[in-house]
């Protein structure tokens, strides 16, 4: 048996395997065919196994390559940049917290349970709806979850969504219900206000809708002004209804729980998380008081109990859905997920408070639209709708985005998200300042007239 240059206790591997009658580690793979395993060592490091010291210095060589940007990213698409307060990550790094794992033992992890339990609160509160699960894995996930949740109450078999949705969460809409005999239906957008045109939404919407799905704002960050008349119309053919919402932008407009959505979703991304080649993201999901919709919710969910002596607790409850117990006839297959960042938005939520909130919400209003209007000021460049909106616009250009996209990356300066030739969608928040904009505003100008004059 080779030795390992730096364990000094590898006779006890030789015990155990003694103890369960193999001679050598080898015999453990024997019900494995010789042809499908791998007969080399595995190509890894310079020709020879390198030491701790040049791991670390491989590894900050590469990591070296990667551009710093000269201003926080203009590109969001429901993941945006956003100031984490340092005691968000001081209290999350301590090790009783430090696990994404939902514990099944609530007697050695009150503390844990407790935290998530404020989480699902602090949720509740924010969205006006009664009941929150501990989290999802993302937005998409979270939505995937909703629309299944509404085919099992009312088994029929189309969902309605707008032609605008997030083109991401849709992927993994469409993922999650291809087996299940779904259909995905696209409600058209009104090309001026970039909102859900009403006339094909009631056209479309039939006693055979599951549910119908809404964003707030939308993913051109556009507001939709007519979720009331949605709402009404969608109660009056028994389908129920899936709001997305941005979280930050509660502390100007009015969440799901007013409008009397059923199932509202989102991402905590917003709310304390940091940019990190996409992730880990934060999947929201919250029900109005509705037991029907209480039991099929996914995921895990901390309730607050007593014990004998009246002592009150903290555990997980209606563990009937899940599939430790249900096996394949559980609500979902999520179960351990995103514990870690829904502390993480606890946290967040709690430092800043409802004034924070508000606050933070009315800077990102106005930062956005001052972008807009400063980008409006180049010739030729508009904004593509009408709407008011929150942290994120559409902009359009008189020349092709990618020659702009190509001279902002020059000075390292990340533009927006491209969405056609002459389009592109813009993030604007709390961590642009004034600096920042002017200066994305006069490289685009510089960008356009190259193009013009070339």
């Amino acid at each position: 048996m080779d030795k390992h240059p730096w364990l000094p206790n590898l006779s006890s591997i030789e015990d155990m395997l003694k103890e369960i009658g193999v001679n050598d580690i080898e015999d453990l793979f024997k019900d494995i065919p010789k042809e499908v395993r791998l007969n080399r060592l595995l190509n890894v490091g310079k020709g020879k196994p390198l030491s701790e010291y040049e791991i670390a210095k491989e590894i900050e060589e590469k990591s070296s390559k990667n551009v710093k940007l000269k201003v926080p990213p203009f590109i969001g698409a429901g993941i945006c940049p956003h100031y984490v307060p340092y005691a968000v990550k001081f209290i999350i790094s301590r090790s009783e917290f430090y696990t994404s794992y939902t514990p099944y033992q609530p007697e050695i992890s009150q503390g844990l349970l407790q935290a998530l339990f404020e989480y699902q609160s602090l949720i509740a509160e924010l969205l006006e709806m009664e009941v929150v699960n501990a989290s999802m894995y993302d937005w998409g996930s979270a939505l995937a979850e909703a629309v299944l949740m509404a085919n099992r109450i009312n088994s029929r078999k189309t969902i309605l969504v707008p032609e605008n949705i997030n083109p991401y969460h849709k992927e993994v809409l469409k993922t999650w219900i291809q087996g299940k005999g779904l259909k995905l239906e696209e409600v058209k957008y009104d090309r001026e206000t970039g909102t859900i045109n009403i006339e094909d939404f009631e056209r479309k919407i039939n006693d055979n809708t599951t549910a119908v799905y809404i964003q707030q704002p939308n993913f051109f960050g556009n507001f939709e002004t007519e979720i009331e008349h949605i709402v009404d119309t969608a109660k009056h053919k028994k389908a129920l209804t899936i709001m997305g919402v941005n979280p930050l932008s509660l502390g100007l407009i009015k969440p799901p729980g007013e409008y009397g959505i059923d199932i509202a979703v989102g991402d905590g991304q917003e709310l304390g998380l940091p940019l990190n080649f996409g992730g880990p993201l934060m999947g929201i999901l919250a029900v109005r008081w509705d037991m029907t919709l209480v039991r099929q919710m996914p995921g895990r969910i901390v309730g607050i109990t007593k014990d004998m002596s009246s002592n009150i607790g903290f555990t997980l409850i209606l563990q009937t859905r899940e599939q430790f117990i249900k096996r394949e006839k559980a609500t979902s297959n999520i179960t351990t997920n995103e514990a870690l960042m829904a502390i993480a938005n606890a946290v967040y939520l709690s430092l800043l408070g409802k004034e924070g909130i508000r606050e933070l919400a009315e800077e990102i209003y106005y930062r956005s639209h001052y972008a807009a209007k400063k980008l409006e000021q180049i010739r030729g460049v508009k904004k593509l709708f009408n709407s008011d909106f929150f942290e994120e616009f559409v902009i359009r250009f008189p020349v092709n985005y990618d020659k702009i996209h190509e001279k902002l990356k020059k000075i390292k300066i990340q533009g927006g998200l491209k969405l056609s030739d002459f389009t592109a969608l813009f993030c604007v928040t709390e961590v642009h300042d004034k600096d920042a904009i002017d200066l994305l505003a006069a490289t685009i100008e510089e960008a356009i007239n190259d193009v013009e004059t070339s």
